[in-house]
């Protein structure tokens, strides 16, 4: 006979990711969940991004939770604000706010005696039934490997600790990478500072993408039907899984060529041939993570832009020295430099069953199994686990699928007689060695350096389509776990 537990569950990150976890644990009856969070608010990577011209490259009515569609967005694309705004809004439908702790970081996790046993940097200590983590991946910023920067007299930081008390109106400003958040901010400062230099150490393949503000008439249908907006969610989830990211993993050539095509048109916007042959990548469309823009290209090309491909040499007092000598004089430098998206929820220390640690489980590179799951690790759900989607897609559909794959387990640790779930550790092999053996089919494996790739050369996303992910996170194939 069965019996149905009332469980404990540790959510650990109060993201988007976090959010919609909490809200469909509520929804299945599980009530006993509490959020650790170690930022003083909830949002995540959105809280933490602010710099300007921040803004979604997911087109706004596929960036959305399933359950809350929202007929507001005002572009075609969503500022990070509104989508900041649109988080805090779901929160408090859903009275998220009771059921998270802020500024507790989870800092160790230990599984004993058929629990997880949490320890937190205020001293806190508890025990849970499961953990589920939504740390995220763009939450460790990376500062670059340059000499001197704390010689420099001028503002400096990092996109991800903006200062909204500096001002760049009038400013030499040096923007260092050229990512989606380099190419972002140049379009929204260009006009306000007096010099902009673009420091490029590798060039990007740009889409263009129409940034058109969503008209009001536009706004009242949706408001009218919903039937509308959920088309349009399912269209562009459309778009963006079955073409583009079926494209990047060899599965779609028509819609890749398109897309090259449209790349290499959106390059043919730049009228200085050395100018166009310094911003020409190296690389395949879609080896790196394709940037969207609809002004950079017009940016770089201002009066006041430069680009700047000599290699750094150091930061100094005044600027920056590029390996050439040359002397480039700022007031304010922004580091684009992006974040190290391997960590995951490191540096919290995680021990399984007969003591073994994470970190000795993943000294060669993260592993899971279908990237929700550890061997040996009962319990323990990951949202954006290792080789989840992390390209273009929406974030949001990606974590919702995780989730439900995850609640699946959950739900049986409720409903049956056992206290832990966890991969069998020769069905996660099975998963990681098809993994490594369809990953030179992808895009990614065609030779260029990017944050897919980590410290020790694997590639850290999912190398098939998105269909086959959908797929796989419907059902848990029972014969894969092992449980107590």
């Amino acid at each position: 006979m069965t019996r149905e537990r009332n469980l404990r569950i540790a959510i650990i990150g109060a993201g988007a990711s976090g959010l919609m976890a909490l809200i469909r644990l509520r929804e299945a009856g599980i009530e006993d969940v509490t959020i650790y969070e170690k930022a003083d608010a909830l949002g995540g990577t959105w809280r933490d991004n602010r710099y300007p011209g921040v803004t979604c490259d997911v087109p706004s009515h596929g960036y959305r939770y399933s359950f809350e569609p929202n007929p507001e967005w005002s572009r075609v694309c969503a500022p990070g604000a509104e989508i900041l705004d649109y988080l805090k809004k779901v929160a408090r439908k859903h009275d998220a706010e009771a059921f998270i702790r802020y500024g507790e970081e989870v800092t160790r996790a230990d599984w004993r005696d058929g629990h997880w046993h949490l320890e937190t940097s205020k001293g806190g200590r508890d025990a849970f039934d499961a953990v589920i983590t939504a740390t995220g991946i763009l939450h460790h910023p990376v500062m670059p490997d340059i000499p001197g920067l704390d010689d420099f007299a001028g503002e400096a930081f990092h996109t991800a600790r903006w200062k909204d008390e500096v001002s760049l109106k009038g400013k030499r400003v040096g923007v260092v990478g050229t990512g989606s958040t380099a190419t972002q901010i140049v379009g929204a400062v260009v006009d306000e500072v007096a010099k902009l230099s673009l420091f490029q150490r590798t060039a990007q393949w740009i889409l263009p993408l129409p940034q058109a503000p969503i008209p009001e008439e536009q706004k009242a249908l949706y408001r009218a039907d919903p039937a509308l907006l959920e088309r349009e969610y399912q269209r562009i989830s459309f778009e963006n899984n079955s073409k583009f990211a079926a494209a990047i993993v060899g599965a779609n050539p028509h819609a890749y060529k398109a897309m090259v095509t449209a790349c290499e048109e959106n390059l043919a916007r730049v009228a200085d041939p050395e100018l166009r042959a310094k911003l020409t990548p190296n690389y395949a469309v879609g080896c790196k993570r394709m940037i969207l823009s609809d002004n950079f290209y017009e940016a770089i090309q201002k009066p006041n832009a430069e680009l700047v491909t000599d290699g750094i040499e150091r930061f100094e007092r005044d600027g920056i020295r590029t390996k050439d000598g040359r002397l480039h004089p700022l007031d304010v430098i922004v580091l684009a430099t992006g974040f190290d998206t391997h960590r995951l929820f490191r540096p919290m220390q995680v021990t399984g069953r007969a003591g073994r640690t994470l970190d000795e489980a993943w000294a060669q590179g993260n592993e899971g199994y279908k990237a929700v799951t550890v061997p040996d690790f009962p319990n323990w759900f990951m949202i954006g686990g290792p080789n989840s989607p992390i390209g273009n897609f929406s974030w949001l559909l990606t974590a919702e699928n995780q989730f439900n794959f995850a609640l699946q387990l959950i739900l049986k640790l409720r409903d049956g007689n056992l206290s832990e779930i966890a991969p069998k550790r020769e069905a996660a092999q099975a998963f990681n060695e098809a993994v490594r053996a369809k990953l030179p089919d992808t895009i990614w494996a065609s030779g260029c350096q990017s944050w897919y790739i980590d410290p020790f050369g694997n590639i850290a996303s999912w190398p098939w389509t998105y269909e086959k992910f959908e797929a796989d996170m419907r059902a848990p194939v029972w014969e894969d776990f092992e449980v107590a």
